[in-house]
């Protein structure tokens, strides 16, 4: 497992060799979480406010990483 803290909030995924799995998604005060996963080796969390966004992305393919991007306005 891998946990990631940014500006929006905390993701905690499973990273396995065939799939990324969400454990948990916690956004801070304020923020509000969506999340996408288009197939099995992508997952994208977005913490959103009303002058900020968190998006952290969790990939296996090609290789195991996660990222994160902040945005403020």
């Amino acid at each position: 497992m891998h946990t990631v803290q940014s500006v929006g909030g905390q993701v905690t995924v499973r990273m396995g060799s065939n799939a990324v799995c969400l454990i948990s998604a916690v956004p801070a005060q304020g923020f509000t979480t969506s999340t996408d996963q288009s197939g099995p080796d992508t997952l994208e969390v977005t913490f959103s406010s009303s002058d900020h966004r968190s998006e952290i992305t969790a990939s296996i393919d090609p290789e195991a990483r996660l990222a994160t991007r902040e945005t403020s306005w």
